[in-house]
């Protein structure tokens, strides 16, 4: 089995695990963290051992396309929560006019 045979490539933007939803993303954040491979599996049960090796592996190997995809994950993240804030749904609208009437009763 090739390393790339254990990772679904979706878009530039979502690299998940086969059979998983969980991004490679979200295993290096542990990993970068200092976790060791079983402290990330103990955090992430769904995965096999051989499944985080082979994605800290992947890293290793592809340090700076990795480190540019996670970087560009990271910027894409960033804009869509920004949108979100600029923009919110009416749920949240509605949910703020309440805790600002709140406010309002309360001083």
């Amino acid at each position: 089995m090739q390393l790339e045979d254990y990772f679904d490539f979706l878009s530039p933007t979502d690299i998940r695990l086969k059979g998983h939803r969980i991004g490679i993303d979200t295993v290096l954040s542990y990993y970068l963290e200092g976790y060791t491979p079983e402290e990330i599996s103990a955090n992430l049960p769904t995965l096999s051992l051989e499944e985080i090796y082979a994605t800290i592996t992947y890293y290793l190997h592809n340090r700076p396309q990795t480190d540019a995809y996670l970087a560009a994950l990271d910027d894409w993240r960033e804009q869509h929560y920004q949108e979100w804030c600029n923009n919110p749904s009416p749920v949240v609208q509605r949910l703020q006019a309440i805790k600002a009437a709140k406010a309002r009763q309360a001083s």
